[in-house]
């Protein structure tokens, strides 16, 4: 996931709070127990849907901290669950997968495993996407509120989510009975690393937070023949390729400007040999939006532009493209603008002023904002974004006009003691906030 801010609004001057609390006080008691916890998840990352050893770990602590537990939710989800009187649930999520990325960070602690996803592919295993740092400070906000029940009244529920990666793993436990065998929720908060913000720092956003996100298969047929002989033959490379310029403009020429979309080729497979004209060629598209109109504008734009190329190269009608959209789909994040605001005053007040941004929106997806969405209307949502990048190599970055590498980057590695800390202490800070002991 990522976004670019301008660096001004980056930087952000301090990196500590202007005076300690008990709160604060208690996560950095844990934090070198969660740090532990952490390289330990680092080391041993699983791809979606086998994350059997992770979901451990969540359970045993949350277990330990005096949460009734519940596992194998969703396949292999956590939901803990803390009874402490009269008032609002709360569900606070962290996702536990990894990707199959060949880690070249250098850590001491670096993965070394391997595993075959659920594509199929074997690969390296790597946290590239920060959920070690997401289990962490899970584990950092159970053991803290379950300390301080005195100070809250309400229902806590705390999930652990498999195959985020894959945006599958939120809808497969409300369909394990998220929503029905537990609490539902009046409040949904979480918090993800970001490599755009400087390390400790809170991003809040406002409404739309992350995109819809499609992948669209297209199968073009051709027809085939001797590379000498292209007049014999229907070349779907080039009628795939022609397929591939059209397709820019959706995004240039159809869409509002002022409505973000995305629409990327990301694999384009096609023919074995020099001089063999194929009968086929494969495209594999992403499909980034925001509002149901704009996803439906772009998907709906894929399909006329592959039938329409189709003809104007002279395919017969038995073989125009096969045009495929993969569900279900990850859909937009919305944060509750109600408590998304709310929570940029807590959070200010508790972190000062530096050490909260306003991200703009990403077109990454995610499919947190489902557990919301499926309990309906009442429910609040909030995905805060937690700084993982030294301020200083966010500076030098941007005056020399550097890329530094981001989420999914075989070389991310966040500052994980500063992610942890501020994404522990923000999570616990939230809840308090929405179950205040009356």
């Amino acid at each position: 996931m990522k976004y670019i801010l301008p660096f001004a609004a980056l930087l952000l001057a301090s990196a500590a709070p202007a005076q300690a609390d008990p709160i604060r006080d208690q996560v950095a008691a844990e934090l070198p127990s969660l740090m532990e916890i952490y390289r330990d998840l680092h080391q041993h990352p699983e791809l979606s849907f086998q994350e059997v050893r992770s979901a451990k770990i969540m359970a045993d602590a949350a277990r330990k901290a005096g949460f009734e537990v519940t596992e194998g939710v969703g396949r292999t989800g956590v939901v803990a669950v803390l009874r402490n009187g009269p008032g609002p649930v709360v569900l606070v999520r962290a996702d536990m997968d990894a990707l199959p990325v060949i880690e070249q960070t250098g850590l001491p602690y670096a993965s070394k495993a391997r595993g075959v996803s659920t594509a199929g592919v074997e690969s390296g295993i790597m946290h590239a996407c920060g959920h070690d740092t997401h289990m962490a400070g899970w584990i950092g906000a159970a053991r803290v509120l379950a300390a301080n029940k005195a100070k809250w009244s309400g229902t806590l529920v705390m999930v652990g989510q498999p195959a985020e990666e894959i945006n599958l793993g939120a809808l497969e436990m409300i369909k394990d009975g998220l929503l029905t065998r537990f609490p539902k929720p009046d409040y949904s908060i979480a918090f993800h690393d970001t490599a755009e913000l400087p390390s400790g720092t809170v991003g809040v956003k406002a409404g739309f937070a992350l995109a819809n996100v499609d992948s669209v298969d297209i199968t073009v047929k051709g027809l085939g023949g001797h590379g000498a002989y292209p007049h014999t033959t229907k070349d779907p490379i080039v009628l795939a390729s022609a397929i591939v310029m059209r397709l820019q403009t959706l995004v240039s020429r159809e869409s509002n400007p002022l409505d973000p979309s995305v629409v990327t080729v990301g694999a384009f497979h096609a023919g074995a040999k020099h001089n063999i004209i194929s009968d086929e060629a494969k495209l594999q598209i992403t499909v980034r939006s925001y509002s149901d109109a704009s996803r439906k504008l772009l998907l709906d734009g894929i399909k006329r532009i592959a039938k329409a190329e189709a003809m104007a190269s002279g395919v017969p009608e038995d073989r125009m493209p096969a045009v495929s959209i993969m569900e279900p789909y990850a859909k937009a994040t919305w944060n509750t603008p109600e408590l998304a605001e709310r929570m940029r005053g807590v959070l200010t007040k508790r972190f000062g002023a530096d050490r909260i941004a306003s991200p703009p929106p990403s077109m990454a997806g995610e499919d947190f904002g489902e557990i919301a969405r499926a309990a309906g209307p009442k429910t609040q949502s909030l995905i805060l974004w937690i700084g993982g990048r030294p301020a200083a190599e966010l500076e030098a970055a941007a005056k020399e006009g550097r890329q530094l590498p981001g989420l999914h980057s075989p070389f991310w590695s966040p500052e994980a003691d500063k992610v942890i800390a501020a994404g522990t202490e923000a999570l616990v800070a939230s809840t308090l906030e929405l179950m205040p002991r009356k």
